[in-house]
Parts: C-alpha cells; sequence; structure tokens
C-alpha cells in the first residue's frame, strides 16, 4: 500500500509498552491488603518494559510513514498516574516522546488508522474509527508480529530483529 499521508498509531501503555498485569500480582503477593495496588505512588513508573516494545516504539517513532503516539487510560485510583506514565515515556523514550503523550479515558475520541492496545473494549477502543490490533492476541501475539503486520501492510523494509 502506497502512502499518500502519514500513518497516525497509538500505542497504549499498560500490558502493551510496560507489563502492568505483572507489577499487579507482584504487589497483591507483597501485600495483600492492597486492594488497588495501582494507587499507590511509584506503581506506574516502576513498570518493566515489556519484551522488544522499546525497540518497536522506537522502530515507529522514527519510520517517516508513522505519526505514532501514546495513548494511555489515567488510573481513577491514583492521581499520580498522570505524571508517573509521563516519567516512565520520558525514562524509556526520551524528552521528546513526552510531547507525544496522551492520556484520556475514552481512546474512541481521537482519529487515526491504527490502535494498538491490549483491550477491544472498556476505555473507548470500541469507538475508535481505526483499526485495533489488538495485541496479546492469537493474530498478534508480540511486538514482532505488530511490526510484521505493519511493515507488510506498509510495503516497509523491516530493518528491525525482534
Amino acid at each position: 500500500m502506497k502512502l499518500n499521508k502519514k500513518v497516525i498509531i497509538y500505542i497504549d501503555m499498560d500490558d502493551v509498552m510496560c507489563n502492568y498485569t505483572d507489577m499487579h500480582s507482584i504487589s497483591i503477593k507483597k501485600n495483600p491488603a492492597i486492594k488497588y495496588p495501582q494507587s499507590e505512588v511509584g506503581f506506574f513508573e516502576n513498570l518493566k518494559p515489556i519484551k522488544n516494545s522499546i525497540k518497536a516504539v522506537n522502530f515507529l517513532f522514527n519510520h517517516s510513514n508513522f505519526d505514532t503516539y501514546i495513548l494511555t487510560a489515567p488510573s481513577v485510583r491514583n492521581s499520580h498516574c498522570y505524571t508517573e506514565k509521563r516519567v516512565w515515556i520520558e525514562n524509556y523514550f526520551g524528552l521528546e516522546a513526552a510531547r507525544k503523550l496522551i492520556i484520556s479515558p475514552n481512546k474512541g475520541l481521537l482519529k487515526g488508522d491504527f490502535l494498538i492496545d491490549d483491550n477491544s473494549s472498556g476505555k473507548g477502543q470500541e469507538s475508535f474509527e481505526g483499526s485495533l490490533l489488538q495485541f496479546g492476541t492469537k493474530t498478534y501475539p508480540d511486538w514482532s508480529s505488530i511490526i510484521n503486520y505493519l511493515s507488510e501492510k506498509f510495503n516497509i523494509q523491516k530493518s528491525l530483529n525482534l
């Protein structure tokens, strides 16, 4: 497919770029009395990256055919998550990437071509007008499958080993 304009791609953070589920489970095991570990200060800032997410997202950020943004929903149980998610992005991608961070409780409000998200609903994903690439599914189990799909769809030479 030949491109006449940049393809707009939104990427979710939790369980797509960073490992929310593992941190949540670890936190509950450490302190079962905490019903919502994500409400604790430092939770989002200390999430570990998903395998190959840093390489893959950098590839999408740096490719001239794509206009890539990070689109994440906030945790209403932790007002610090807004800052912590911003800090996480800067720590792994640099200050310029923080300019591409969008925090919205309704992902369906944004216009774009692709949304890479682990959920198909719940935060407006079902209303997103572009295509949902559901991360962690049989079709898109990992970052390699996402990059392969986009590279093939847009006839892009993939210079990335995942």
